[in-house]
C-alpha cells in the first residue's frame, strides 16, 4: 500500500461549466447620492475668493487661505461638518436638511462665527453652494449617467439637502439623464431613514430589491433597510475620479 494519498486531479472544464454561477439580482434602477458621489464643492480657497469678490473685496492669497481654514473648521455647506455647533444654532442644525430656511440660517450662522470683517460675507459664502459654479461634477458623472440611461436603467438622485439641486443638473446639461429627485427637504425624511429610499423607488416605479443605491457615507448604506443593494464609494476631492464607474459593473448586464 502506498504511504501517501494520490493528489487531487484538476477539474475539467465541463465540470466547471456545470457548477451554478452566483445569483445576481437584476438592476432596474440606480439611486445616487449627490454631494461626494456625483459632485463635490469647489476648492475652499476658490470658495472664499469668489464669495469675497461678490462682496466687492479682493483678498490676497494668504488672508484667503487663513479664512478658508477657519471657515472649514466652523463648518461649510457641502462639508466638512463643524467642529462645534454653537447652542444658539443647535435646533437649526438638527433641522438643516428638512427646511430651506434652517439650512441657510445654520450655515450662515456658522460662517458668522469667523470674523472676516467683510459685510455680507456669510451670505455670499452660502450663495456659492446654490450656483453651478460652486460645485465640480466628478469626472465620470456624465459618462456613467449616460451609460445607465442608454441601458434603460432608471436613475434617481437621493440627497440630504436643504435646497433644490435641479438647477445645477440643468446647468451641467445632466437634467435629462435623471428620472426623479428624492430630496430630504421635500420628502421630509433624511438618510439613513429607509423612508427616503422607498420614496425614491416609488417615484421611479421600481422594486427596492431591483434597485442599487450608490453613495459615499454610512447614511447612504441605510438603503439596505429599504431592501436595496448598496455601493459605497470613497469621498475624494473635486476633480479626482471617485470610482463611480464601478456602478456600471454592478448595474449593467455582463
Amino acid at each position: 500500500m502506498p504511504d501517501h494519498t494520490e493528489p487531487p486531479t484538476a477539474s475539467s472544464g465541463a465540470d466547471d461549466a456545470d457548477r451554478p454561477s452566483p445569483s445576481r439580482r437584476p438592476v432596474a434602477a440606480v439611486l445616487l447620492d449627490f454631494h461626494g458621489t456625483l459632485a463635490q464643492v469647489e476648492d475652499p480657497l476658490d470658495w472664499v475668493l469668489a464669495a469675497a469678490g461678490a462682496c466687492g473685496v479682493e483678498l490676497d492669497r494668504a488672508r484667503a487661505t487663513s479664512l478658508a481654514d477657519r471657515l472649514l473648521t466652523a463648518g461649510r455647506a457641502g462639508g466638512p461638518l463643524p467642529a462645534r455647533v454653537p447652542p444658539r444654532l443647535a435646533e437649526l442644525w438638527a433641522d438643516r436638511d428638512l427646511y430651506p430656511h434652517a439650512h441657510r440660517t445654520a450655515f450662515t450662522g456658522l460662517a458668522e462665527t469667523v470674523d472676516a470683517g467683510i459685510e455680507g460675507f456669510a451670505d455670499a459664502l452660502y450663495d456659492r453652494v446654490l450656483v453651478p459654479e460652486g460645485w465640480v461634477p466628478y469626472p465620470d458623472t456624465e459618462a456613467v449617467l449616460k451609460a445607465l440611461r442608454q441601458a434603460g436603467v432608471k436613475i434617481g438622485v437621493v440627497s440630504n439637502i436643504g435646497f433644490d439641486i435641479r438647477p445645477l443638473f440643468a446647468a451641467w446639461g445632466l437634467d435629462g439623464l435623471v428620472d426623479a429627485y428624492a430630496l430630504s427637504y421635500e420628502v421630509g425624511r433624511c438618510k439613513p431613514d429607509p423612508g427616503i429610499f422607498l420614496r425614491a423607488c416609488g417615484m421611479l416605479g421600481v422594486d427596492p430589491e431591483q434597485t442599487l443605491m450608490v453613495g459615499d457615507t454610512p447614511a447612504d448604506a441605510g438603503a439596505v433597510r429599504a431592501g436595496c443593494s448598496v455601493l459605497v464609494l470613497p469621498c475624494v476631492d473635486a476633480g479626482r475620479p471617485n470610482g463611480l464607474g464601478g456602478v456600471l459593473d454592478l448595474a449593467l448586464p455582463g
